[in-house]
């Protein structure tokens, strides 16, 4: 349509409007119409303007003019040549898998080196990469075509049971084995758990390492005997030491601070070391007390009561007969603890308790652990043993119908039952000593209230202790 054929259809449309405009002054109000008029006349004016503005060009009739130019492109042999002619190093990481072999752990790698693997079997410092334990995390560092640049694990140092970074080098046709001493991080862990049938079926729910579990029973069993105290609902705190390289879990270090509530009591445990105190650290109540006591509670980890101190039939001469001791039943090989320091006094056979084992401990105080499969490697008279450590392991020898431990504590060498008698404890902190504990002490508190949510309720031992 043409510029002059748009003007005539505007003004066609245009004109109705203007043929009605005289009737607007035939009214009595025509001051309001003449105005409304003027608005109506503008209004059309301007969209007259509108109208008649020039519009755009077509863009099919816009001339359009091509600009065309030949672009060389690069050679895809010669890209790929120089790509194969630059180094191109790849790194892989996985773990060791039980029954693992070299050849195994380096294919999964992507590791293709015979020459790699001859070395690290032939050579005495690098064949401690055939030793690794599973769910070791091992790293490789190969060329483009699987030849071996670096392989690292860390390992155990035997000696002094610190990590070390294991590295096994090629330098062109010659290889290299080098440790190194990873840079470890120290992290405070805490977990809380509820029992709900044993102690360690409530640490594995908590994500609990079995050696902390361990350090629970050694730390309050003294306290509590974790065989036949425990009650469903019991719950506990921990705080405790983890140790991690490059992000990866090494292992579980001591507790720091535990809380145990059995029964409806509870008990609670703060490591302690003062620097400034030539003693030993050790484990206090948050009361300032210590834990130790000279005697455990039991002489078995985990165990049952087959028999009490008391009159019974004897299950083999059968007659009435008291029994001077406490029967621990348990598994054969279950390994037997002292109870206490001492001095052993006895280890060898003796008539009905066979293969016994008796350790005194001062001028008052003997224990006697009797049925054992077979005795402990330092078991041997004269030989000093600390509280906790393995003396044997549970058997059925001598007048034995069935696998348990006979424990016997005597005092001036007669026989008292091992439940219910009363031992000395170590002496409490006191002076400069309890005043830095109480720091120390006031800071678990504070992780436990607020791992429990109680950080308003300062209703603990500690937080009283820590305000006086």
């Amino acid at each position: 349509m043409s510029l002059k054929d748009k003007i005539i259809n505007l003004r066609s449309s245009i004109k109705p409007f203007f043929q009605q405009i005289p009737a607007l002054f035939t009214d009595s109000s025509r001051k309001t119409r003449i105005v409304s008029a003027s608005a109506v006349l503008l209004t059309l004016v301007a969209f007259g303007a509108a109208g008649v503005a020039p519009l755009p060009t077509d863009p099919d009739d816009v001339p359009v003019r091509a600009i065309s130019a030949e672009l060389e492109l690069p050679s895809l042999g010669e890209q790929i040549a120089k790509l194969e002619a630059q180094q191109q190093l790849y790194v892989a990481e996985d773990k060791m898998r039980a029954g693992d072999t070299l050849a195994a752990l380096l294919t999964r790698l992507g590791v293709d080196d015979d020459e790699a693997a001859g070395f690290i079997k032939s050579d005495s410092s690098a064949r401690a990469m055939l030793r690794l334990k599973p769910g070791t995390a091992v790293q490789a560092q190969t060329s483009n075509d699987g030849q071996l640049q670096m392989l690292r694990a860390t390992i155990t140092d035997g000696r002094d049971n610190s990590p070390k970074n294991l590295l096994v080098r090629r330098d062109g046709d010659k290889f290299s084995v080098a440790e190194e001493t990873p840079t470890v991080e120290r992290r405070i862990e805490m977990h809380t758990g509820v029992i709900r049938s044993s102690l360690f079926a409530a640490t594995d729910a908590a994500d609990i390492p079995d050696s902390v579990a361990s350090q629970i029973v050694a730390m309050f069993g003294t306290n509590i005997n974790f065989a036949s105290d425990l009650k469903r609902g019991d719950h506990f705190n921990v705080a405790y030491e983890t140790f991690w390289q490059d992000g990866q879990f090494l292992r579980a270090g001591r507790i720091l601070a535990g809380e145990f509530v059995n029964g409806g009591k509870p008990f609670q445990a703060v490591w302690f070391d003062d620097p400034d105190s030539s003693g030993q650290g050790g484990y206090y109540g948050f009361d300032g007390k210590s834990l130790k006591k000279a005697f455990l509670k039991s002489p078995l980890t985990f165990t049952r009561i087959s028999s009490g101190f008391s009159m019974r039939v004897h299950p083999i001469l059968g007659k009435w007969k008291k029994h001077t001791g406490v029967d621990f039943a348990a598994a054969t090989g279950t390994p037997i603890h002292a109870t206490a320091d001492g001095v052993i006094d006895f280890a060898g056979v003796e008539s009905g308790y066979g293969n016994v084992v008796i350790i005194k401990h001062d001028s008052k105080y003997s224990t006697v652990y009797a049925h054992m499969s077979r005795f402990a490697p330092a078991s041997r008279k004269g030989g000093k043993v600390s509280q906790g450590d393995v003396i044997g392991y549970v058997g059925m020898t001598g007048w034995a119908t069935g696998p348990h431990l006979h424990y016997e504590f005597r005092v001036a060498n007669e026989p008292r039952d091992p439940l219910s008698v009363v031992v000395p404890t170590a002496s409490p902190l006191a002076g400069a000593e309890l005043q830095r504990f109480k720091t120390v002490a006031a800071d678990i508190t504070h992780r436990f209230n607020l791992l429990s949510g109680s950080e308003a309720k300062p209703a603990t031992a500690v937080a009283k202790l820590a305000a006086k």
